[in-house]
C-alpha cells in the first residue's frame, strides 16, 4: 500500500486513533534511529548507543548533573563525538521516552 491509498484512512480515524498512529510511527522511528539502539533484554530495551550497553537517557542525566561532551567521551573512550551527537538528537527526538526512563531508573 501507498501513501497516497492510505491518505484517506488516516484522515478518516478519530483524534484518539490518529495519536495511537503517530505514537506507533514515532515508536518505528525510534527502532531505526541512525547509531541508537533498542533491543529487548538490553539496558532494559531502552534506547542505547548502538553496540553498546550505554544508555541514551544515562547519558542524557548525566549531561544534566553538568557532565560536559568532553567528559563524557573522557569516561567512555569507545565512544565518539558522532555517537553523543546521535544520543543528543535521539533524546530531543523523544523527550518525553528520554524522561520515563529517567524516572523509572532514579534511585534516589
Amino acid at each position: 500500500m501507498t501513501l497516497k491509498e492510505l491518505e484517506p484512512q488516516l484522515l478518516s480515524l478519530t483524534p484518539p486513533e490518529k495519536a495511537q498512529a503517530i505514537q506507533i510511527l514515532a515508536q518505528s522511528l525510534a527502532n531505526t534511529w541512525q547509531g541508537i539502539d533498542k533491543t529487548p533484554g538490553t539496558v532494559g530495551g531502552n534506547a542505547r548507543i548502538a553496540g553498546t550497553r550505554i544508555s541514551v537517557w544515562g547519558l542524557v542525566e548525566s549531561r544534566r548533573l553538568g557532565a560536559t561532551d568532553a567528559q563524557l567521551l573522557a569516561d567512555y573512550p569507545h565512544l565518539s563525538a558522532s555517537d553523543l551527537k546521535n544520543a543528543w538528537a535521539y533524546a530531543e527526538a523523544f523527550p518525553d521516552e528520554i524522561e520515563a526512563a529517567i524516572k523509572l531508573n532514579d534511585i534516589d
